[in-house]
């Protein structure tokens, strides 16, 4: 599933009611710090007016505060039950959905999953022949994931001599100094890109460095390597244009992905045994047998749309005689219910934007295995 639906799949098996706030945290400019004032209390003031109790109310006052030290544009989401904040997130940028101030049985976390959106990660290397700079990234959001300096060694960088019959012997050791540095950066990159599961590794720097940093990199570190032409550790480096370029080469391989994702879709149209699934019935349906490899959602075309979640599986249902014993909870959001019972299922999300579906089709399903041939009715 989405790495950040993973991380709270657990929030979606425990009982609510549950409060959400999801506001605008700016403190950056007279207007926010302004708005910062009166916002716990107005969000206090709209969870009591939908019935929160006090101990969820003192809560979320107490969660939604001003973002202090984080550049504008900046959000928060706010999660809180039985008088406890379960989550409390800091989310750079600005809003990228209508405020949600909520009381629900079921939690919506759609919100965080639009800031970090489809889980592609991606690694920027910048390295010079003693020190490298290693920052990952996820599509999509704007704050750096997890950053690393790492300082080799540069007292024998400084020290080869010119001439003389010792000049050879002095750059054999430089070079085994830079490799060794290289080593210790393609090491770290080789790690991220294993337990993140990075999608693309863009590397820049002197490009001795490059060189070798490239050559000492894990196989799987290797396929999906992007090289750039920049010493960005370099006095007097065009940073924008690095900037430039890096943002190029993540929507290229981001639309590569997404686009994959549509081929194989495609691919299945037509078959006599799918492996997908199209329109928010037969997704329901695929959700409820846990058959759903990947769930592909356009959740604006989805506002208006509603579906039950149940207290147990098959989790979702479109009406009462599809819940398969399970209690109805509530009838939610379809966005909500759909990423709830993803993640209860282990699927993957894929959240796309309006016309990347087919026309008249707002959410689709890769799937684990076909859906089978219909059975004839019996006679």
């Amino acid at each position: 599933m989405s790495e950040q639906l993973a991380k709270y799949s657990g929030i979606y098996r425990k009982p609510g009611p549950w409060c959400v706030a999801y506001v605008d945290a700016s403190a950056g400019t007279v207007d926010g710090l302004e708005n910062a004032d009166v916002q716990p209390d107005n969000v206090r003031n709209a969870l009591a007016g939908l019935g929160a109790s006090e101990d969820d109310l003192e809560a979320v006052h107490g969660a939604i505060q001003p973002a202090k030290g984080e550049p504008a544009p900046v959000s928060r989401f706010v999660l809180v039950a039985r008088g406890e904040v379960v989550i409390d997130e800091v989310l750079p940028g600005a809003l990228v959905g209508p405020e949600m101030i909520s009381r629900d049985e079921i939690p919506n976390l759609l919100p965080l999953l639009k800031h970090h959106p489809s889980g592609f990660a991606y690694v920027v290397v910048e390295v010079s022949r003693d020190e490298g700079e290693i920052r990952l990234y996820k599509a999509g959001a704007p704050a750096v994931e997890e950053s690393q300096h790492i300082q080799g060694d540069d007292d024998s960088l400084k020290k080869v001599p010119v001439g003389g019959w010792s000049q050879g012997r002095y750059q054999r050791h430089t070079e085994e100094v830079w490799r060794r540095n290289a080593d210790q950066v393609a090491e770290e990159v080789s790690r991220i890109v294993r337990e993140r599961h990075a999608k693309l590794v863009i590397l820049a720097g002197d490009i001795r460095a490059r060189q070798l940093v490239a050559d000492q990199l894990s196989e799987e570190s290797k396929a999906v390597l992007s090289t750039v032409d920049f010493h960005t550790l370099a006095a007097g480096s065009d940073r924008e244009k690095f900037e430039d370029e890096i943002n190029s080469l993540v929507a290229q391989q981001w639309a590569e992905e997404q686009q994959q994702l549509m081929d194989r879709l495609a691919e299945q149209e037509g078959q006599a045994n799918p492996l997908s699934a199209t329109g928010i019935g037969a997704v329901v349906h695929a959700l409820q047998q846990a058959q759903v490899d990947v769930l592909i959602l356009d959740d604006g075309s989805l506002a208006g749309h509603n579906l039950l979640a149940l207290s147990a599986e098959p989790w979702v249902a479109s009406s009462e005689g599809e819940s398969l014993g399970a209690d109805v909870v509530a009838k939610v959001s379809a966005p909500a219910a759909l990423l709830r019972a993803a993640a209860l299922t282990d699927a993957r999300v894929q959240l796309v934007p309006s016309g990347a579906l087919p026309e008249g089709v707002n959410v689709a399903a890769l799937l684990r295995w076909p859906t089978g041939p219909e059975v004839p009715a019996g006679t």
